[in-house]
């Protein structure tokens, strides 16, 4: 089955420890836990910044160690029930910081190692149920049924617009050339078909380029020879997983702000990859006088947070706009379908 949005998991699951949002907000946390820590015990303000540094000493080893094992082991952890799971992720942290304590110990020869073992065991056990209950209270604020609705939501906004171009466009053939128009509708009723679904999983990059070339064909009834596509997707294995209706809105905007103002023909390029275990999906178009504004803006912005709910901090959306070319670069972590 594809990833989709209810791979979140519930309130009482653990996080997702291959998502680099969640290691981030990991090294946030607890580096925030020890200066709360350094903060309550300080005595004289001009060593503070001596005494974060020392503590620091203690925090980052064990953290670099665990946010590595803690990526392996996370296939293990998601098919555990959710209270083993946190029990051995509890167990780990008290390993790691009981091995660092006595490691660094021996290093720097603080004297008595077992005397103050307790103690860092009790520390890095307060921390690691601090983050655990950060992480559930996080995933009880953005549920998976809010976190859907909301995906649904963001969809929805796409549908008036495709709507009314795509209609639009068999209105304009319907009388001279009407087995085009009937075609056209054809067209229009597969891709409302897929509109209509929920879209909540991961769709196969194929399937969002089979999407996309029938909202192109669309639009040529409108456009003519005037709308040109150069496709550049050879480098990019077919069975690799995006967000669904993510293509047609970039190319909507394309379309709607290359090449519907311009008087000659238009080239909408896009280019898709794989750069080591990212996705990069760049789609281009010529600009022109502000003709349209800045409409393109609510796509745009729709896209970002469903790249949000997909996958966190690990997907990135630039747009650049220089030597007469809108460009819109899309970046996500490569994840290709199951083998059944």
């Amino acid at each position: 089955m594809a990833p989709s949005i209810r791979h979140n998991p519930p309130s009482t699951a653990l996080p997702d420890f291959r998502n680099l949002g969640v290691w981030l907000r990991i090294l946030l946390g607890v580096n925030l836990l020890g200066l709360l820590w350094v903060l309550a015990r300080n005595n004289d303000w001009h060593q503070l910044s001596n005494e974060f540094v020392d503590a620091a000493l203690w925090l980052e080893p064990p953290l670099f160690v665990l946010l590595p094992l803690l990526h392996l082991l996370n296939p293990r952890l998601e098919s555990l029930p959710p209270r083993i799971g946190r029990s051995m992720v509890l167990a780990l942290v008290l390993l790691v910081a009981g091995m660092q304590h006595l490691l660094l110990g021996a290093a720097f020869d603080l004297g008595s190692l077992a005397a103050g073992l307790p103690h860092a065991l009790f520390w890095a056990g307060l921390a690691a149920i601090c983050m655990l209950g950060y992480f559930s209270w996080l995933n009880t604020l953005y549920s998976p049924a809010l976190a859907e609705a909301r995906l649904l939501a963001l969809t929805a906004r796409i549908r008036p617009h495709f709507l009314y171009n795509s209609l639009n466009a068999v209105l304009g053939v319907i009388r001279h050339d009407p087995k085009r128009a009937e075609a056209a509708l054809e067209e229009l009723s597969d891709l409302f078909r897929v509109l209509m679904k929920e879209n909540r999983e991961l769709v196969l990059l194929s399937d969002e380029i089979g999407l996309a070339r029938q909202y192109l064909e669309l639009e040529r009834l409108r456009l003519g020879e005037r709308l040109h596509v150069d496709w550049q997707i050879e480098c990019c294995p077919p069975d690799t997983l995006m967000p669904p209706l993510m293509l047609q809105p970039l190319l909507e905007n394309a379309v709607y702000h290359g090449i519907e103002p311009s008087e000659t023909n238009a080239t909408v390029t896009v280019n898709i990859g794989v750069q080591g275990k990212r996705v990069r999906v760049v789609i281009s178009n010529p600009t022109h006088a502000s003709v349209h504004g800045h409409g393109n803006q609510m796509a745009l912005g729709n896209i970002r947070e469903r790249l949000m709910l997909f996958y966190d901090l690990e997907a990135d959306l630039v747009v650049t706009d220089r030597d007469g070319r809108y460009t819109v670069a899309v970046e996500l972590p490569l994840r290709q379908q199951e083998s059944t």
